[in-house]
């Protein structure tokens, strides 16, 4: 059964040369041969066959006879690979301690880098790109808490709230005077609104996996978005404390 091109482009990947894949079939289709058959089987130059099944033997792909004339054999292609695979994984945890060691002291050191689990967001285009990214994903649950000074925003939030799925559920907390918050009525995708006297920033969180937060008093000063298991828990906590001591609207 001819070797198609798909299984020796594999060979090729897990690190035989195109000399050394050629070998390898030879002896599977014609057991065991000296260096000689080797190479006008395989059509490999005999100046270079002994480098190439020295190569294959030290790979794990080819055995030898101890006597003269040396003879050689395939090596399981199923015991081959395991042996490869291993070799593979050997390498690999050694390059990631390398990397681990050497390059992630510095991308610490960088005070300025975000990390994937926490960005700082700069800029309302920002802000806004990144709510709707949180609330189009969202499958479950939506928990809003916002203080007086998002009531512009909230005003004219009918076309975000309008991407929510009609399946998650919307709880919405807000601050201040109740009458000051007469307009949401007419979002009728809020499941539950509550309001409290005040509220020190805000925020965003959804199905319990990701929040975006906004910190400030009078505007936000600072808004965070993160994935964090141990941040977004937190989160949902406080904004379940303070939920529960809150009046229903």
């Amino acid at each position: 059964m001819p070797v198609s091109g798909n299984v020796r482009e594999i060979l090729r990947k897990v690190g035989l040369s195109a000399y050394e894949v050629d070998t390898y079939i030879a002896l599977l289709e014609g057991g065991q041969m000296t260096a000689l058959e080797i190479s006008r089987e395989a059509s490999v130059p005999y100046s270079k066959v002994y480098e190439v099944l020295n190569a294959l033997k030290e790979k794990g792909w080819v055995k030898s006879s101890e006597k003269r004339p040396f003879k050689y054999h395939p090596v399981s292609p199923t015991e081959a690979m395991a042996l490869t695979k291993l070799k593979f994984e050997d390498k690999y945890q050694s390059w990631e301690r390398t990397i681990a060691e050497v390059l992630q002291p510095l991308y610490e050191r960088q005070a300025l880098v975000e990390r994937a689990d926490l960005l700082l967001l700069h800029g309302q285009q920002a802000v806004l790109a990144k709510l709707e990214e949180v609330l189009k994903k969202a499958a479950k649950e939506i928990m809003i808490a916002a203080p007086e000074f998002a009531r512009p925003i909230m005003a004219s939030a009918e076309p975000l709230l309008g991407i929510i799925k009609k399946a998650v559920t919307i709880k919405l907390m807000v601050a201040g005077k109740a009458e000051d918050w007469l307009f949401l009525k007419k979002f009728s995708s809020v499941n539950e609104l509550r309001i409290r006297d005040h509220m020190f920033g805000g925020g965003v969180i959804a199905d319990g996996k990701e929040a975006m937060l906004f910190l400030g008093e009078d505007k936000p000063s600072l808004v965070i978005w993160s994935n964090h298991v141990g941040l977004v828990g937190f989160a949902r906590e406080y904004f379940q404390f303070l939920w529960d001591s809150s009046a229903k609207a």
